[in-house]
């Protein structure tokens, strides 16, 4: 993958905020433009939420001497929480050059970086204990083949955790919610990020993320069992875990 450097003279293109017709190839420019700022904006925007919504997502794998791959690793925020929750070996994945350079060169231990594609992992079947993905799956072009990608790498009994935002379960803070996201959330961007018009696809793919039922119906199908949700923040964040069926 090329690394992608931002241009003051081009109003960047961003990806569709739905599955159909999103191209991996933009979303891979969209998150190398925000990789430097990304930690940052992250903490602003989700009003330090973050930093617990890492800690559950690690927690949901049972990663205590595990081998974890965590997709979609970004700079690696999950993926240093697996490592400080007991993991044996985590890789982080990415399809963002950008992303996986701000993570590496900050030394953490114990992470193995990869560039590579939720769609073809570049991993044998049966390679890993636990998968998670943090925010990620909704930005892949075909979430319910990177599903079952996931099962693949996974060996029996294995656990998928996937922490996605999704609609407020209560009715008047769902109405602030939405709020938020169409109107402070990009305003916010504009100060905080190193892309803006990337928070506006931030927003509005969260909007057309599908329901907590419909993900964990892509679970069931994808080869999981035991399929369970548990809303954080009042709903804003779902986190999915299942159990790889043998």
């Amino acid at each position: 993958m090329r690394r992608t450097e931002d241009s003051p003279h081009t109003e960047p293109r961003l990806p569709a905020a739905g599955r159909d017709g999103k191209d991996a190839a933009l979303v891979q420019e969209m998150f190398d433009r925000v990789a430097p700022r990304y930690d940052l904006a992250n903490t602003v925007l989700s009003l330090g939420q973050d930093a617990h919504w890492r800690r559950v997502t690690a927690a949901a794998a049972r990663p205590d001497g595990a081998r974890v791959l965590d997709v979609a690793a970004g700079p690696g925020n999950v993926a240093v929480e697996l490592v400080a929750q007991g993991a044996a070996q985590v890789t982080a994945l990415d399809l963002s050059y950008n992303m996986l350079h701000e993570g590496a060169r900050q030394g953490h231990v114990g992470i193995t970086w990869v560039n590579g594609d939720a769609l073809a992992l570049p991993f044998p079947d049966a390679s890993f204990d636990a998968v998670t993905i943090s925010f990620g799956l909704r930005n892949v072009p075909d979430p319910e083949a990177a599903l079952a990608e996931f099962a693949r790498v996974l060996r029996p009994g294995g656990r998928a955790v996937v922490c996605e935002f999704a609609d407020p379960t209560w009715p008047p803070f769902r109405q602030v919610y939405r709020r938020y996201l169409v109107g402070a959330l990009p305003r916010i961007a504009r100060l905080v990020s190193s892309s803006a018009p990337a928070y506006q696809y931030l927003a509005d793919s969260i909007l057309a993320w599908p329901d907590r039922r419909t993900l964990a119906g892509w679970m069931s199908a994808a080869g999981f069992d035991q399929v369970r949700v548990r809303d954080l923040s009042g709903g804003i964040v779902a986190v999915h875990r299942g159990v790889r069926r043998g």
